[in-house]
């Protein structure tokens, strides 16, 4: 039987390893690699094999269909599978984000109690060559910066246990000329073919186009992601580096000294001009993104257009909406404020708007 190639980094002998099985093609692929893989006679992988199955309270009789596909199949495999049930449409209505946004905010719930309550030690998700390419367009038609372009991670390290995404180089195809080979079914869902959902336009109308013109677009795409995780590694590096030394809490007092409140609403950071002035463009950007972030567990992420606007408050670059001038406050998005004084660029949170730990 053909094997599929998967990465087998973190899959070492004994390692428990569970298996996110939707009852798709690239998941139905991934889990029965591993079968194989861990069934061999000589070269066995050796590890504890599980599965879970999330129901999203989506598509009725369909996700019904696609929870008895997965467990006849574990059963088949002799794998001891988890089906955990949920509602995507309770979740958006509570939240306002997208189905596609709540269908994974919840998945990962799930994903990250598995490792937490420490039923495995590492979760696998099936995510293609395919799906990275698609995840970078749709960052870059959104905007993203490089932690955004590095897209899907091979890896994610979690307080407990790692996520896994062993098929990251396989391409979509491969994985359905090899259950076509192997006479594996696999189950479609409708939900794939619906205009409705960006990914699904990308994926049938605007990647096609695109590939006409480049071929290895999807390697090309990926390639891509690669070098904004290694430059987001690298900026990361420096920063933690280099923030201790610029950013200052509070505000200054007379007399010398700086004034730092506990109440609610009084997280604020500020930062010299001066010692903005002596970095590089680059540099600066990253300071005043990391600053924002830095204004709690969930601090805002700041736009390049937002990013853009502080610069000029600055007074390192012009945009004639923004006054560079002292007393300027600027009114960001995620009720962040940015005030300008003589000496200094102060970033602060609405009372409102304090993160909640």
């Amino acid at each position: 039987m053909p094997l599929l190639p998967f990465d087998r980094t973190h899959l070492t002998p004994g390692t428990r390893v569970c298996v996110a099985i939707s009852g798709g093609a690239d998941s139905v692929a991934l889990l029965t690699a591993l079968h194989t893989a861990n069934t061999l006679p000589r070269e066995s992988l050796g590890v504890g094999l599980s599965a879970v199955h999330v129901h999203h309270g989506l598509r009725a009789e369909e996700a019904d269909a696609d929870a008895a596909f997965v467990q006849d199949l574990c059963t088949r495999l002799n794998i001891p599978l988890q089906t955990h049930h949920t509602s995507v449409p309770a979740h958006v209505e509570q939240t306002g984000e997208t189905i596609e946004e709540a269908a994974r905010t919840l998945r990962y719930e799930i994903f990250h109690k598995l490792l937490a309550e420490g039923h495995a030690d590492v979760l696998l998700t099936a995510h293609t060559l395919d799906d990275q390419a698609e995840t970078v367009l749709m960052k870059l038609l959104r905007g993203a910066w490089t932690e955004g372009l590095s897209a899907i991670h091979p890896v994610l390290t979690l307080p407990k246990g790692k996520i896994l995404r062993p098929l990251l180089d396989t391409s979509r195809a491969q994985i359905v000329a090899l259950l076509t080979e192997t006479a594996q079914p696999w189950r479609e869902d409708s939900s794939n073919a619906s205009p409705a959902h960006t990914r699904n336009r990308l994926r049938h109308d605007i990647l096609p186009i695109l590939r006409a013109e480049n071929p290895s677009l999807d390697r090309t795409l990926a390639n891509l992601a690669e070098l904004a995780r290694e430059e987001e590694t690298r900026w990361q590096t420096e920063l933690s580096r280099l923030l201790p030394q610029i950013l200052l809490p509070g505000k200054p007092v007379r007399g010398g000294g700086r004034s730092v409140g506990t109440a609610p609403g009084s997280a604020a950071v500020a930062i010299e001009l001066d010692r903005l002035r002596a970095l590089d463009a680059p540099t600066r950007r990253r300071v005043l993104r990391a600053a924002a972030r830095s204004l709690g567990p969930n601090g805002p992420r700041l736009s390049f257009d937002e990013t853009a606007r502080l610069l000029s408050l600055c007074g390192f670059r012009h945009d004639p909406t923004v006054a560079a001038r002292p007393g300027t406050i600027l009114a960001l998005s995620q009720n962040l404020r940015a005030e300008r004084s003589p000496r200094e660029l102060r970033l602060y949170l609405q009372p409102s708007a304090i993160p909640q730990k």
